[in-house]
């Protein structure tokens, strides 16, 4: 866990959560990523201030004694030009980077030195290591909110057979793994499972008086407050540029039988130093 230093920000920002690239994978999609990369570097959604948080599996790094390596799966199998791969693809961004987390791949290679931390120094980005508490400010110091990203490792899935059900079934399990991490966080995100999923605050009508007459209002909640309750957070899951099938190949994911699932990254997005939405981004490849 790292507790990042506090950061200003402007009044209107937008923060995209990403990872999970998985360079050196012949089913990783540089397609997307260059898309993510090109939306970084233009105006979003009516706002040009954009940040980013990495969140983890960057490349690979699978080494020939893994039972997993296939050299047929690999466009770059080794780990060290990997690294070089993944450096170059974060060329565009680096000077929007808040902070890149470790994920279980890079974890892996431990033993042989944190690749993570070795490319966060590069770039003098903060490191954040497995998970990471982020602190926003407004131009006069005062707190905006706080934002908690972990890669995550928890697996989220639902066999329920109607659509509606499972997705909201999974928003359920992911507002569990991260609902208890951290009580003052407006935003929770966790990435490893590549989902796109979004779990949105929910509000409760309830009725009170004013010792005259019966009147109604909804539950709510500050997004700076030391204790925020669960059901007043955003949380999401922050999908990935790794494909299920590609052409005369199978990958892990596919021997697992998991299932397909939407490419892509989530956007948070404060507009006068509120958070209006965390919005999933679909890239539909």
């Amino acid at each position: 866990m790292k507790l990042l230093p506090p950061v200003k920000m402007p009044n209107d920002f937008n923060t995209f959560h990403f990872g999970d690239k998985h360079e050196g994978s012949v089913l990783s999609s540089d397609k997307g990523w260059d898309k993510l990369c090109h939306l970084m570097n233009s105006e979003y959604d009516g706002c040009k201030h954009n940040y980013g948080v990495h969140g983890g599996d960057a490349m690979e790094a699978i080494c020939i004694d893994d039972p997993r390596f296939d050299p047929e799966k690999f466009t770059e199998p080794l780990p060290l030009e990997q690294m070089k791969i993944v450096k170059k693809k974060l060329e565009p961004i680096k000077h929007m980077l808040l902070t890149m987390l470790i994920g279980n791949h890079e974890f892996t290679l431990y033993k042989f030195g944190n690749i993570t931390a070795s490319i966060c120094e590069d770039f003098g980005v903060p490191y954040g290591t497995y998970t990471a508490k982020l602190t926003f400010l407004d131009s006069k110091e005062n707190l905006m909110f706080k934002l908690y990203e972990t890669h995550g490792f928890k697996s989220i899935t639902s066999t329920a057979d109607d659509p509606k059900r499972r997705k909201t079934n999974m928003e359920l399990i992911l507002k569990r793994h991260l609902k208890f991490k951290a009580a003052d966080c407006a935003v929770m995100i966790k990435h490893h499972v590549h989902k796109l999923l979004v779990c949105k605050p929910d509000a409760d009508l309830f009725l009170y008086d004013d010792g005259k007459e019966i009147k109604q209002s909804y539950t709510g909640w500050g997004q700076n407050e030391g204790y925020i309750h669960p059901d007043a957070r955003w949380y999401g899951c922050a999908g990935s540029f790794l494909k299920l099938f590609g052409k005369g190949v199978s990958g892990y994911a596919e021997r697992a039988e998991y299932d397909p699932t939407e490419l892509g990254f989530l956007v948070t997005k404060v507009r006068n130093k509120k958070i209006v939405e965390v919005k999933a981004h679909y890239l539909g490849i």
